[in-house]
């Protein structure tokens, strides 16, 4: 049996995984960003965010400051008359107020509405704004009528260089080295995927290179095999998948952080983990007694079968097949918790892959012209997870099953009761998975310890 020499090879995924988790904390990375595209992370981040919020300020703080200087001078009815409708640029604030309006709307629609990366909007408004007020400055005569003839310009001014300021050292640079620091980490992640799961080095029949699905006869049907994905869209649906599995490789890779929430008298346990644009994941970790063979061929080979024995699913169809690794299914969930929760359709596109020693399949919500949303189901929407069958490097005849789950049900339900029903369901389905083992393989007790005899 190869499982001896293999276990020294390799040794267990977690073990690689936590020597991998100290490597990846010694790049000096912001590690959310290993998780998310950049177009994702967040729609606006913080720094854009303030600088938004600076701008508003501005308009605010200068009509402040009108409203204050109107009231200075006498009844502020008059001076609102006297200043808006005899509007005179010689004796009149108001301009500086529409200007700062200007500032306003120049500024947010071009950073706030368009996220534009370029300084080009705040140099015209500070431009605009500076020549204004020199030209305001000289030929009014503003400050012979009281203090606030300094004020306002002054206030004006300096807000309008703050701006830019803040934009152009802060903002954009900030924002450029996200982006540099995602790449960055994206670059990492990849060059790293070879130390989790090291590549075959004996070629046996279980141990296919992780580009391929496997060779044996029943993994796909005879059409599926040697499929590429030749469509702009179809190359969408295999760049989805891709970034499903890596998504799924990183939760893996941080194991230490997955927070405990509930176990069963199986031995299985569900934690989360929270991850960046996705929210809550759960993670469902059990021990298997049969051979990973069984719980691949069941759970990720066959997802069209699964309707059979795994009572949470009452639909489950393949749409298309994409390329080899790759295909899009339709999933409608039971109701759970009792029917509060009513049944969901999601259209997933998923990515086989089978590594030396653990096959996997991970997969996130996506759109398929063949099941548009229809009214009979309210569609939820799948963040990245999968399933993760783990061998065992000391006893072939048991496997390590993982299930991640990230999941968004739509609908109006308070989030702390979906998180109930989302364990109570994982369980679930862990039971249904047993049963099916149980029924495929009657002898299995007897054979499990067999084996167990024969390794000791």
């Amino acid at each position: 049996m190869q499982g001896g020499e293999y276990g020294e090879l390799g040794g267990s995924l977690p073990a690689i995984a936590s020597l991998n988790a100290s490597y990846s904390t010694s790049l000096t990375l912001p590690s959310p960003y290993l998780l998310v595209p950049p177009a994702e992370r967040k729609a606006v981040s913080d720094v854009r965010r303030t600088f938004c919020l600076f701008v508003t300020f501005d308009l605010l703080f200068i009509t402040l400051l009108w409203i204050i200087e109107l009231n200075v001078t006498g009844p502020i009815l008059d001076n609102l008359e006297d200043q808006v409708i005899r509007y005179n640029f010689k004796s009149s604030f108001f301009d500086i107020v529409v200007l700062a309006l200007f500032r306003f709307l120049c500024l947010q629609i071009g950073y706030a509405a368009f996220r534009l990366k370029h300084w080009w909007v705040v140099a015209v408004s500070t431009l605009v704004t500076s020549v204004f007020l020199v030209v305001k400055v000289i030929i009014s005569e503003l400050l012979s009528k009281n203090a606030f003839g300094y004020v306002l310009p002054i206030t004006s001014f300096v807000v309008a260089w703050l701006e830019t300021w803040f934009l152009d050292f802060k903002v954009l640079t900030q924002e450029a080295d996200n982006d540099r620091a995602y790449l960055a980490a994206v670059n990492a992640a990849c060059e790293r995927a070879p130390m989790i799961y090291p590549r075959p080095v004996s070629d046996g029949q279980f141990y296919s290179p992780p580009e391929s699905v496997a060779d044996s006869d029943e993994d796909l049907d005879e059409e599926g095999l040697g499929r590429k994905a030749v469509t702009f869209q179809e190359k969408e649906y295999v760049r989805q998948g891709r970034e499903a599995m890596s998504v799924v490789e990183q939760i893996l890779t941080q194991e230490e952080n997955w927070k405990f929430e509930k176990n069963n008298d199986m031995g299985d346990s569900v934690y989360t983990l929270e991850i960046p644009y996705h929210g809550k994941t759960f993670i469902l970790k059990g021990l298997m007694q049969c051979p990973a063979e069984f719980v691949y061929q069941e759970v990720i080979l066959q997802p069209e079968k699964m309707v059979q024995w795994n009572k949470t699913v009452s639909v489950c169809q393949i749409l298309q097949r994409v390329d080899d690794n790759t295909l899009v299914t339709y999933d409608v969930s039971a109701g759970a918790a009792g029917g509060v929760v009513s049944a969901r359709d999601f259209v997933n596109v998923r990515r086989v892959e089978r590594k030396r020693d653990c096959y996997m399949s991970a997969g996130m919500a996506t759109n398929h012209d063949a099941k548009p949303p229809c009214g009979r189901y309210v569609r939820g929407e799948n963040g990245p997870g999968g399933f993760v069958v783990l061998k065992s490097s000391s006893n072939p005849s048991v496997c390590t099953f993982i299930w991640v789950l990230n999941t968004d049900l739509k609908g109006r339900l308070p989030r702390y009761l979906i998180h109930q029903s989302l364990a109570a369901t994982m369980f679930e389905f862990m039971s249904h998975l047993r049963q099916r083992i149980t029924d495929l393989r009657p002898s299995h007790h007897h054979h499990h310890h067999h084996h167990h005899h024969h390794h000791t």
